[in-house]
């Protein structure tokens, strides 16, 4: 943090030894921290001060100050005061501490890592754990969460609120910001969700390569659907649910950088996850792997729907709308809300050069399955997620799984400020 230091000498008459340091300390950084009132008050004290130290000093001084020369110092003092207060008032702040970026650059607060959060208990598991943190305000965030939380390592958390609208607007909100210089922050999508049987469990984290949005579609009442069709469902502009559709909308299917999913999931796969004794119950309803095994570090991708479905069928619907839009590639693991909204958002403030795609990756953790167990009704599966035990696990494990990948971006800046290091 840059700072300057001005020093204010009072003197009364020398022969009486008086002399008074006012020394007073400015920062470049929160221009607006203080405004003019505050200046006032400033003054006002150090005068305040300036007119009780004759009266602190008699013991010690053979004969008063005359009134007169007092009163010429005091003016004197007011005239400097003034001035040096009017200059420097833009630039004095009172952070309880300053987050050290090295930027000169004018485009804000730098940032390693964004990690962002969909909800308050996702957030919260990263501010217990990385403090302490400093709160920035930012215009345009969810009246909800309207801070950005930052640490000394320059590893930020926002929270954006649930749902495409939340998060895209969130994201747009904080990516033109003036606060901060985006220009090489990876962000980390870091967020809960439910979990296909398939290919995980509760507690299970997973490093996603594709964004697919499961909102974008035609649907019929499976009550009025055609006999041959699997599902009420089918892509926009196509003739059957076994269509590929033309992607129209451009945001129905995102791909992320494979190096850096790879390098999270390197980094994270060996890691210890929590678990519950309600979400191993949970898992044992299951006859059959992944479901019924501990949870762990994977691979697989991830589904956003403002709608949180449960089913048997609308869940063998996601794992194909997924290999439809990514021409076989991907995998369907886990289901969300927000993933495609705010890849979205972050690709408008790319395309004016404010942030960079290739710096992106998402892990979400499950915490809940997202079709019942044999026996068990979809209707009880949605009804009674929470008793599935999942919840406190899989918030813990976004920081298990996560934080491997925030500090090694974070402690060796040099070797990923220029990309995903290439071994």
């Amino acid at each position: 943090m840059n700072t300057r230091r001005v020093v204010l000498t009072v003197s009364t008459r020398r022969a009486y030894g008086s002399v008074v340091h006012l020394a007073v300390r400015f920062t470049s950084r929160s221009p607006s921290t203080y405004g003019a009132a505050q200046m006032k008050s400033i003054v006002r004290s150090s005068l305040d001060l300036l007119l009780h130290i004759p009266r602190s000093r008699a013991r010690i001084v053979s004969q008063p100050t005359p009134i007169p020369a007092r009163l010429a110092t005091l003016s004197l003092t007011v005239a400097t005061a003034s001035l040096l207060f009017s200059a420097c008032e833009p630039t004095f702040a009172r952070e309880p501490f300053s987050v050290h970026s090295g930027n000169s650059t004018g485009h804000g607060q730098l940032v390693k890592v964004m990690i962002i959060s969909m909800f308050g208990p996702e957030a919260q598991v990263w501010r217990d754990k990385l403090g302490p943190w400093k709160a920035i305000h930012v215009a345009g965030l969810s009246p909800d969460y309207p801070v950005v939380n930052c640490n000394r390592q320059e590893v930020c958390v926002m929270t954006t609120g649930m749902g495409h609208a939340n998060a895209a607007a969130s994201l747009m909100a904080l990516t033109f910001s003036d606060k901060f210089d985006l220009r090489r922050t990876y962000f980390m999508i870091a967020g809960i969700a439910g979990i296909d049987p398939m290919q995980g469990t509760i507690g299970s984290a997973a490093w996603a390569k594709y964004l697919v949005d499961f909102g974008i579609q035609w649907e019929l009442d499976a009550r009025e659907k055609p006999d041959s069709w699997p599902s009420g469902y089918l892509g926009i502009n196509t003739k059957s649910p076994t269509d590929k559709p033309p992607l129209d909308y451009k945001t129905e299917v995102f791909k992320l950088n494979p190096d850096l999913a790879d390098a999270a999931y390197a980094l994270s796969k060996n890691v210890m996850l929590a678990d519950s004794p309600e979400a191993q119950a949970a898992r044992a309803r299951f006859n059959y792997a992944p479901a019924n095994q501990p949870p762990k570090v994977i691979q697989c991708d991830t589904l956003a729907s403002d709608t949180w479905w449960s089913g048997k069928y609308i869940g063998e619907r996601a794992r194909d709308w997924t290999k439809r839009v990514t021409d076989g590639k991907g995998v369907y693991c886990t289901t969300q809300q927000e993933d495609n909204a705010t890849y979205e958002a972050l690709s408008r403030a790319a395309s004016v050069h404010r942030v960079d795609l290739n710096r992106v990756a998402a892990v979400r953790s499950g915490s809940d399955f997202d079709r019942p167990y044999d026996g068990q009704s979809a209707s009880d599966n949605l009804l009674n997620y929470a008793a599935q035990g999942g919840f406190a696990p899989a918030i813990d494990n976004l920081y298990r799984a996560g934080n491997p990948l925030v500090q090694e971006i974070a402690t060796h800046w040099t070797e990923w400020r220029d990309g995903v290091p290439q071994h």
